[in-house]
């Protein structure tokens, strides 16, 4: 991409300028970045209303931004509801473990699941997320 730095892997991470990232809404920024820092266990950090967690190597983030109008997407998706415009996907060894942590935390499992290996899974603010088995 043009005026984006290239880096060859050797510039310490925190003097990089090739970061990337996603941001997610919600109706409590800060409550759904505990949420996937509790999960992934990814440092979290706060900026006003907003927060971000990032693995510790790499330089990809994923931020949560404070919306008062937030709407809860469904899925799977509706005429005439909000629907999803993103979701993660995280690859875990034991889907069976890491669906049940997720529970533990917050999350909810979804009522359709398309794929055997996949779960579909609901977020605290209800951004459906998916963990599979690789």
């Amino acid at each position: 991409m043009r005026g984006r730095t290239q880096d060859d892997g050797s510039t310490p991470r925190d003097q990089r300028h090739d970061w990337w990232g996603v941001y997610l809404d919600a109706p409590d920024a800060h409550a759904l970045a505990r949420f996937y820092h509790d999960l992934l266990g990814w440092p979290m950090r706060t900026d006003g209303a907003n927060a971000v967690i990032a693995p510790v190597d790499g330089v990809g983030y994923v931020g949560f931004q404070q919306a008062t109008a937030y709407e809860k997407p469904v899925w799977p998706p509706r005429a005439g509801a909000q629907q999803m415009m993103l979701h993660l996907d995280f690859e875990v060894e034991d889907l069976e473990a890491a669906v049940a942590h997720a529970v533990e935390l917050g999350a909810e499992v979804a009522g359709d699941q398309p794929q055997q290996k996949v779960r579909v899974l609901l977020d605290p603010a209800g951004h459906p997320f998916c963990l599979y088995a690789g």
